[in-house]
């Protein structure tokens, strides 16, 4: 009998190319997995916003600043039968309800008294069946089909992150399905991870909070639980978080400048309080517990 071997994984959206946040995240991912014997893979999350030779770029990158990987990357847009499948699984368990809500009308409920910011505020799920096909026909009228959203059956859910701890928080009803038929990150993400065999994922901690539905999500697909630590932000000078219009912020931009790619891997390096000119001498001397644990402000060069 065959051993399944676990895995680590960065799942970069083909949006643009990456910047140096985004790379130093992907580093961390990349030792996480080596560091635990893990494989790594990548995932291109593309079903959703995609550059033409965004992807084709940003694994040239990783490749230049010494990551690799043990399979080859997936393109999310492959899986679209599988994320159905888990959508009827959902829905067969009495775990899904259709939305009919605008944006507008779902800000202006979230923004009443007693509603949680950015939660959504359950207008759609206690509608009976006819106020249900009511709906439903008014949408179908303008060419429009209503959203999926998640009906969960408890109020919160646990997780257990290396950095944080348990981490417990309330499940909102998030879309999983949208009314122009996308499938949702909160849904795509866990049955891709589960598929490539991820059970450890490590990714920016502004992600954090949205752990605990995903994770109650996989429980109800049948997935193990997965691992998670969430690693420290890349800043702007500003505070904000680190984008590309910023500045020289990619790799090809920093490289343009005169940096090396021994310059960058030593800039990340050191953002986490170690010193090394490649990955290779970071993965030997990185320490998961003993890092520099606060956001990175990133100052750009110029000309």
């Amino acid at each position: 009998m065959s051993i399944v071997q676990k895995a680590g994984r960065f799942a970069p959206s083909p949006s643009g190319d990456m910047h140096i946040g985004n790379l130093r995240t992907a580093t961390l991912a990349w030792i996480w997995a080596r560091q635990t014997g893990r494989n790594f893979v990548i995932r291109i999350e593309d079903i959703d916003r995609v550059k033409p030779g965004a992807a084709e770029r940003q694994l040239a990158d990783l490749k230049t600043i010494g990551i690799t990987w043990d399979q080859e990357p997936l393109f999310q847009s492959t899986r679209h039968s599988a994320h159905l499948a888990a959508i009827e699984t959902l829905n067969s368990k009495g775990l899904l309800f259709e939305c009919f809500c605008s944006r507008k009308e779902i800000a202006e409920a979230s923004s009443a008294p007693h509603s949680r910011p950015g939660f959504y505020p359950g207008t759609c799920a206690q509608l009976s069946a006819a106020e249900r096909a009511e709906k439903r026909a008014i949408l179908a009228a303008v060419g429009r089909k209503p959203a999926l959203r998640l009906r969960p059956q408890v109020a919160e859910w646990t997780v257990q992150d290396e950095l944080f701890g348990e981490v417990t928080e309330q499940i909102d009803q998030v879309v999983l399905q949208r009314g122009d038929g996308t499938l949702a990150y909160n849904l795509v993400v866990v049955v891709d991870d589960a598929w490539q065999q991820v059970d450890q994922v490590v990714r920016a901690d502004d992600l954090l909070f949205s752990a605990p539905a995903q994770s109650y999500i996989a429980h109800e697909l049948g997935y193990a639980p997965f691992t998670y630590a969430h690693v420290p932000l890349v800043l702007a000078p500003s505070g904000a978080r680190l984008a590309k219009r910023d500045g020289a912020v990619t790799l090809q931009d920093l490289l343009a400048q005169g940096w090396s790619v021994s310059q960058v891997v030593s800039k990340i390096s050191a953002s986490l309080g170690y010193e090394a000119s490649n990955l290779m001498e970071l993965l030997e001397i990185f320490d998961r517990q003993d890092f520099i644990r606060k956001p990175w402000v990133f100052t750009p060069p110029t000309s």
